[in-house]
């Protein structure tokens, strides 16, 4: 018994790893990234869908913060498309754009929206019975995310092949 461990001790050319040893762990990282990197970029694809839709329902407050404070009127301006980091209603009253002033929506990154009012009358007479307000973010999946007032309910979400998106435009 005793050679035996003194065999043992003595036997010190077995150190490091193999080749075979060095391939499968190779392997299987290969095998771990292929697997989480795809998860990876549909969670990204997910997260800037949610911004999208959130940014729908932050423009939604703000515009009825604008109906209850302009007489019960929404603004009628034409219709607003934004690619920036945020817009204000204000452009057709003529009112401060300056960001925190009422009105002032602000976007997530790559986020587009576009409000487009409902508008009846002529010149001065003019008004918006309802609205749209429609988001997309570059980032995403290509949803487009939509609120009508006229409809009411939640934010829904369209694809390219939705009637209801050309009405974004």
């Amino acid at each position: 018994m005793h050679d035996i461990i003194t065999r043992l001790r003595n036997k010190k050319d077995d150190e490091g790893f193999t080749l075979i040893e060095l391939l499968v762990v190779v392997v299987i990282i290969g095998v771990l990234v292929a697997i989480a990197v795809p998860v990876y970029l549909n969670y990204r694809k997910g997260a800037a869908d949610k911004s999208a839709q959130s940014d729908v329902r932050g423009a939604v407050s703000t515009i009825e913060q604008w109906y209850t404070d302009n007489g019960n009127s929404y603004p009628t301006a034409t219709t607003l498309t934004s690619k920036v980091e945020s817009f204000s209603l204000n452009t057709a009253t003529g009112a401060t754009n300056t960001p925190g002033s009422p009105g002032w929506i602000t976007l997530s990154d790559k986020t587009t929206m576009t409000y487009k009012p409902a508008v009846t009358g002529t010149g001065t007479a003019q008004t918006a019975a309802s609205y749209t307000v429609c988001a997309k973010n570059e980032g995403g999946s290509g949803k487009v995310y939509v609120y009508n007032s006229a409809v009411g309910g939640s934010v829904k979400a369209l694809t390219g092949a939705s009637p209801d998106v050309a009405t974004c435009q």
